[in-house]
């Protein structure tokens, strides 16, 4: 069991009954300032402003994640990490996979609950990741996060992860079609 704030979690690997929590995990959040990119010949800019109203942002479902958890049971380089509330019910849970050939940890999915938020579930459930990165021999861990989701990005700047990179068009064709994806990364140490 791990302390937060004020309630009592258990942090601990997936297991498979915990899929269809995991599947209905409201990961949606409201902000009240994005993420303006300003892409420059040299890199691209990025500076945060307030939108008003502020923006509520839900996720879609994923098409394909219990086949996609089935495999993750099987893969010695990957896993999903959970935090179970006193209650029983799911706090949130981070998926994360190790590539061997660039030594890299890639947090494929990272959600808290809303009424869990800010009670330092999200950091235990990055430290399980960071721990099963210093397992597989990462040097750096790296993530993937929306310009429009500033909480994420405050948390994960917090946690001791910086800007690296910027995809323009990753969110061409879907539900988040005008978001630009932001890469961040952080070194194993």
């Amino acid at each position: 069991m791990t302390m937060t704030q004020d309630t009592t979690y258990q942090f601990r690997t997936a297991r498979p009954e915990d899929t269809g929590a995991i599947e209905s995990l409201d990961g949606s959040f409201t902000t009240d300032t994005v993420f303006e990119v300003a892409v420059t010949e040299d890199g691209f800019a990025l500076r945060e402003v307030p939108v008003d109203p502020p923006l509520v942002k839900v996720f879609p479902e994923d098409d394909g994640s219990a086949e996609d958890d089935e495999a993750e049971d099987e893969d010695a380089d990957s896993r999903t990490f959970v935090a179970v509330a006193a209650d029983g019910g799911l706090a949130g849970f981070a998926a994360v996979s190790y590539s061997p050939w660039n030594r890299r940890l890639t947090v494929e999915d990272i959600e808290v609950a809303p009424k869990h938020r800010g009670r330092g579930v999200g950091r235990a459930l990055m430290d399980l990741a960071v721990d099963f990165a210093h397992e597989r021999g990462a040097d750096h861990v790296w993530l993937e996060v929306s310009n429009v989701n500033a909480p994420a990005i405050h948390a994960y700047r917090r946690m001791g992860f910086a800007f690296c990179g910027l995809d323009t068009t990753l969110y061409h064709g879907t539900e988040s079609e005008g978001e630009q994806a932001l890469y961040m990364s952080m070194p194993c140490r």
